[in-house]
């Protein structure tokens, strides 16, 4: 039988994910799905995208969750005049017994997790240069490579692209974001609730729930829960869906989702099910997953985007037309195992 999670690590990683809930969700109220789905980023060991309007809590979100796990952090303040070298670190001509050589020093993206606030307020150029860093965890300068620490994550905020000074980030950046999340607005509740525990210019305190060692051991046993055949079988018909001529939902889709978009989905669809204290991905948890992990790395024709479609709404669509065989899904994990 394969190395799958057993029950009881499954029950010691939901509670240690029941006390990072907690914590953020001292930081941020009334997002409870937008703390799931970061969470749920995290054990996927994915780079998560946060866009919303300023003033909305994507910033604090982000900080809470590093002091939260403890990690080495560093904040990249994009903005139009940043260079790829103020990113990755640029080579510095030093003196050393009595000869001068270049010598590398690392720049804010050697950190375990990166803050890359505003990315899209930095010139494309800019912005590529996180391209292998994301997808290789590592930076190449003048020929010579240089891996990143581990764990490495990056969570980016951004601004509409409606707002003045903003670029849209280049495909092939966007596809090395696991989820592209959506910060809304407060009710007016829990702008209430805000109002009477927050003081403006005070960071909330957020103690630190886990350990890099625990935390290592949450990435080890994500990646160990259980994909059915048939869920990676409905992932690979989803995704494949999402290009033209695939599905009639399609049809309005310029370019569909990469083979990465499907690694992704599964990647999301075993941490979903940890969070959930199973020991195996289900179809429900690719349903609630799929929109988050797709809709940014699709492109719809431009007449789908007059006649007011958009990418979340077509994967929607999509997975409406892509029947679920839950006849072949096994019952349990050891019939399948």
């Amino acid at each position: 039988m394969a190395d799958f999670a057993t029950e009881p690590e499954i029950a010691d990683g939901t509670q240690h994910v029941a006390a990072l809930r907690k914590a953020l969700g001292s930081v941020l109220f009334g997002q409870d799905q937008l703390i799931d789905q970061v969470i749920c980023g995290l054990l996927s060991r994915g780079h998560l995208l946060l866009e919303g309007l300023p003033g909305l809590g994507k910033t604090e979100l982000v900080k809470g969750l590093a002091h939260s796990l403890g990690l080495e952090t560093k904040r990249i303040q994009f903005t139009p005049d940043l260079l790829p070298g103020d990113i990755t670190g640029n080579p510095v001509l030093q003196e050393k017994d009595g000869h001068r050589e270049f010598v590398f020093q690392p720049g804010p993206l050697f950190s375990n997790l990166v803050l890359a606030d505003e990315i899209n307020r930095a010139s494309p150029k800019t912005q590529s240069a996180l391209l292998e860093a994301m997808q290789e965890r590592r930076v190449t300068v003048l020929g010579t490579t240089h891996s990143l620490p581990e764990p490495f994550f990056v969570l980016a905020t951004q601004n509409p692209i409606e707002l003045e000074g903003t670029y849209p980030l280049p495909e092939a950046q966007l596809d090395r974001f696991l989820f592209k999340l959506e910060v809304t607005r407060n009710s007016s509740a829990t702008l209430e609730q805000i109002i009477k525990q927050r003081e403006l210019g005070v960071e909330p305190e957020v103690e630190q729930v886990l350990t890099r060692e625990q935390l290592q051991q949450l990435l080890d046993l994500t990646r160990r829960i259980y994909l059915p055949d048939v869920v990676a079988n409905y992932i690979a018909r989803i995704v494949t869906a999402t290009h033209k001529g695939e599905s009639n939902a399609a049809n309005g889709v310029k370019y569909g989702a990469s083979p990465r978009a499907a690694l992704s989905l599964a990647s999301a669809v075993k941490a979903r099910a940890l969070m959930h204290g199973r020991q195996n991905g289900s179809f429900e948890d690719v349903q609630a997953l799929a929109v988050p992990v797709i809709n940014h790395r699709i492109v719809l024709e431009y007449s789908a985007r007059i006649e007011g479609e958009t990418a979340g709404g077509m994967v929607r669509k999509i997975m409406t037309e892509i029947p679920v065989d839950s006849a072949a899904l096994p019952k349990t994990l050891k019939e399948s195992a």
